[in-house]
């Protein structure tokens, strides 16, 4: 950052006091997509943007228990650092934090000033330029999922859903939230500006739905990325935990993490539109279909990123397990909504609400280049309902399967970059190996009495 920005950061800093702000905190996504941050003083907004922050590299090879997993660049360095600059273009006031505004940080290693191998939100910018390379312009709609917990003391994990009420599907009003806890958020998070558009309950008691606006990838991904880290922290404030793990409870269902893609060409128009094409759509978006289709077991590790991820599939459950693709059909992999024109596009229902919003974009948005570029259409597409094996091959039935398959597809992970595979995988093979190694509970009930 050079002295001719330093008045650009002046009329931030005036527009900000003049709102009754005097703390700026710097954001930005881990591997996992959980937020790390910093508050900074108003009044050194100018040292922030001009030097830096500095944060331990590490920071992004920590799991969630604190522990620093020994990814190459971290722990064997030395544990150096990386250095995060504010986004001024990002900055938004916090509704629910009097005198409080936020932004993103972007992450630069201060030995080379090339973005951290690391950083999510570079991946999946560097992903978009491969994809401006071939004309086309990703944009998103993201749909998430979450569970609202209160504190239950006494029992196994210490929550239980808020509220229990069963049967009350696609709702809103005090049914199912008795406490309007989906009024309350809504409100605050349109005044974010992060782009939310409408909620409802879910399925399962305590979980709500709440959608977001489509808009080019790396916006959404960054909107994605706010609203997940703004609804748990809406949630601390009330005593509560909002928990966007992918299945939370055996006897009830996990939460997706949907996405709405489509391609804009080099005019500005919907490249997957085509109404003289097979199904109404254009060659370029049968050729995404083929693409996400091939690189599926890959992406299930993007999509489906922890051990927790893949109890959430199964026969009914309408969370897929099979690679598949349906025309308007919830029970394919792959579903392709009824609109065209402007409307057409994909939803890939693959991901669970665990998943890193920019890394779920980038393998997505990925998978689909690479079908392009591959130029294969798909197989006929599902009829009726799924889940039938004799039709369809399986996903990868556990983390540790997604990750082999992740790491011998060769032609995604050169879309993805060596350094970001390399540190992904580490990272993760060292949670299934802490996982395999912990004693359950169902294995003492099991086991303990009778053998």
């Amino acid at each position: 950052m050079s002295a001719s920005d330093i008045p650009d950061i002046r009329r931030h800093m005036d527009r900000l006091a003049a709102e009754g702000v005097d703390v700026v905190r710097v954001i930005y996504p881990d591997l996992i997509g959980t937020d790390r941050a910093r508050d900074v003083l108003l009044d050194h907004l100018p040292a922030a943007c001009t030097h830096g922050l500095a944060f331990c590299r590490a920071v992004y090879h920590t799991s969630p228990q604190g522990d620093v997993v020994p990814v190459a660049g971290g722990l064997d360095a030395g544990l150096p650092d990386v250095c995060v600059r504010p986004d001024l273009s990002t900055l938004t006031v916090l509704p629910w934090e009097p005198g409080v505004a936020s932004c993103l940080g972007e992450v630069t290693d201060p030995a080379t000033s090339a973005p951290a191998p690391e950083s999510p939100r570079d991946l999946l910018r560097a992903v978009l330029a491969r994809c401006a390379e071939a004309g086309l312009r990703p944009v998103v709609g993201p749909e998430l999922e979450y569970f609202l917990l209160e504190p239950a003391p006494g029992t196994p994990t210490g929550w239980r859903r808020s509220p229990e009420t069963t049967g009350a599907v696609y709702t809103a009003g005090l049914r199912a939230d008795p406490d309007n806890h989906l009024l309350r958020t809504l409100r605050l998070l349109r005044d974010l500006r992060i782009g939310v558009t409408n909620g409802n309950h879910e399925f399962d008691g305590g979980q709500y739905e709440i959608n977001l606006t489509h808009s080019g990838a790396l916006d959404a991904a960054d909107r994605a990325f706010r609203f997940k880290a703004a609804v748990k922290e809406l949630a601390r404030r009330e005593g509560r935990l909002a928990t966007f793990m992918a299945k939370p409870f055996g006897e009830a269902g996990g939460s997706g993490f949907h996405l709405h893609l489509s391609c804009e060409d080099l005019d500005g128009q919907n490249a997957f539109h085509d109404p003289s094409g097979a199904y109404g759509l254009s060659a370029t978006a049968r050729h995404a279909v083929a693409g996400v289709l091939a690189h599926a077991p890959a992406l299930a590790a993007l999509a489906n990123p922890t051990v927790n991820s893949y109890k959430r599939f199964g026969p009914d459950t309408l969370a897929p397990w099979l690679i598949d693709w349906g025309l308007d059909n919830r029970s394919a992999m792959l579903r392709i909504p009824p609109e065209r024109g402007s409307g057409a596009r994909l939803e890939l229902r693959l991901g669970d609400a665990s998943a890193n919003p920019y890394l779920l974009i980038a393998g997505t948005a990925a998978a689909a280049l690479l079908g392009v570029r591959a130029g294969q259409e798909p197989p006929a597409p599902l009829e009726g309902y799924g889940y039938d094996t004799a039709r369809s091959d399986l996903l990868p039935p556990t983390l540790s399967a997604a990750l082999d398959a992740l790491e011998a597809d060769t032609a995604l992970t050169e879309l993805l970059g060596k350094d970001f595979t390399t540190a992904f995988l580490t990272y993760k093979r060292d949670e299934v190996a802490r996982f395999q190694r912990h004693v359950t509970d169902w294995e003492f009930t099991e086991y303990a009495y009778h053998l």
